[in-house]
């Protein structure tokens, strides 16, 4: 039993602390210089967009608002079977420069993407979500990791801002991933990108799987080629918070159950003799990840089946009945979430709820292939 407990307690800190203190004892990765001096490559700029007629405008004016050369610039919008206004509204950009390129058949985000990419012209081609909003300067910041020839795609950082400008729990949270996405990137690349905001080369996106989402398609086919995939904090995209819980906890949902899927229908990314440390880190980030809600629950029940064997066992099992009561304080009190006790206790709690909800769903036959933007 107390074998048992130590293993729980192991497995359910792994992910998120472990893990990342292993990363910051391995070797950097050195930094291979190509291009000196302003480099200015020509991008394909790719928005995929279903059903987005009230929101589309705005990405487009957001997009040619950005601070880079125009003739080397080309702008296409990945349509995924849209049925309502959005093609005409950008057909109402065109002399602008913008490109419709419709998926005539609904077949999911990445279909619509695979279509944008065998019409764009550009050396790097930059994917982003409607949702996103970008700054002026990024393009400039992004296309400069590229003169790392070992850099075969770029994710952005994420920033969620409130109404008021607040950090929401789900902000804590990011804040995370993105620290945890830095350390990666010293060491062996991400396993997985942003996917409403990266960028990849050209010849990363020609093995372009439309089962397996976008994000860890691309980390895999850099590994697979010999490029890694790095995070920068200049290049950042801009979120609002999702204003109703019940869709970011859908968007988890469906995020999860599209990264089981993924890592099943590719399991040679976990053989370390073929992908070394990428396994490795497929490993630690995300089947370890995905382990926690299981971890946690063995690990509560062994507390308590050991509150007498010892001052070590009550100490764990009393910080876990305070830690489950600030959740329960805050499921009560909503009020109560804006707190950063109970905020991050609850949106950690919330995370591996649909993890667990997820990992059962895709073990009785759950898939995911078409693709609803969340809307915020």
């Amino acid at each position: 039993m107390k074998m048992v407990f130590w293993f729980c307690l192991f497995g359910a800190c792994y992910s998120y602390f472990l893990y990342p203190i292993l990363l910051m004892v391995l070797p950097k990765r050195s930094v291979k210089t190509g291009t000196s001096g302003d480099y200015l490559p020509y991008l394909s700029f790719i928005i995929t967009a279903h059903n987005e007629e009230s929101r589309i405008s705005d990405k487009i004016r957001n997009t040619l608002a950005l601070d880079y050369p125009k003739e080397l610039l080309e702008i296409l919008i990945a349509s995924d079977a849209s049925t309502d206004n959005t093609d005409n509204i950008v057909k109402g950009f065109a002399a602008e420069g913008v490109k419709l390129v419709r998926a005539e058949e609904r077949k999911g985000k990445e279909y619509a993407q695979l279509q944008a990419i065998k019409a764009a012209q550009g050396d790097i081609l930059v994917f982003s979500d409607v949702a996103t909003q970008i700054k002026e300067d990024t393009l400039k910041a992004l296309v400069n990791q590229f003169n790392d020839k070992q850099v075969g795609a770029l994710s952005s950082e994420d920033r969620f801002i409130s109404e008021d400008g607040a950090i929401v729990g789900e902000g804590a949270y990011v804040k995370y991933e993105m620290w945890l996405r830095k350390l990666e990137s010293r060491v062996n690349g991400l396993v997985g990108l942003s996917g409403s905001f990266f960028a990849a080369r050209k010849t990363i996106c020609q093995d372009w799987d439309i089962t397996v989402p976008s994000d860890f398609n691309t980390a895999l086919n850099c590994a697979r080629q010999g490029y890694v995939a790095v995070s920068d904090p200049a290049v950042v995209g801009y979120y609002k918070d999702v204003k109703h819980g019940k869709g970011e906890y859908g968007r988890k949902f469906r995020t999860i159950v599209r990264g089981i899927s993924a890592v099943v229908s590719k399991p040679e990314v976990l053989n370390p003799f073929k992908f070394g440390l990428f396994a490795f880190q497929v490993w630690s980030h995300k089947i370890m990840r995905w382990a926690v809600p299981w971890f946690l629950l063995a690990l509560f029940i062994v507390s308590l089946l050991l509150m007498r064997e010892g001052w070590i066992y009550q100490s764990i099992f009393i910080a876990q009945l305070v830690f489950y009561g600030l959740v329960l304080t805050g499921a009560l009190v909503e009020k109560l979430r804006d707190r950063v006790f109970v905020r991050i206790p609850y949106y950690f709690v919330e995370v591996n709820i649909a993890i667990a909800h997820a990992t059962i769903a895709f073990i009785f036959g759950k898939r995911i292939v078409t693709w609803t933007p969340t809307k915020r």
